[in-house]
């Protein structure tokens, strides 16, 4: 499987309880904070959820 790196970019401040939750299932910790998975399809998923909120690198 490929890897990718997902990096926080923006606040979870006023944001649904259920996305809060998706970062914090994700590993991200706060804004600038990365971290680099397997892209599998969970992940795809979960990232799919808070897209608006993440930026995305195909390592």
């Amino acid at each position: 499987m490929a890897k990718i790196k997902i990096t926080q970019i923006k606040s979870v401040i006023d944001r649904s309880e259920r996305q809060k939750k998706t970062i914090e299932a994700l590993g991200l910790k706060r804004i600038n904070h990365s971290i680099e998975v397997e892209a599998t399809p969970a992940i795809i998923g979960m990232v799919r959820k808070v897209n608006h909120l993440v930026a995305i690198e195909t390592i």
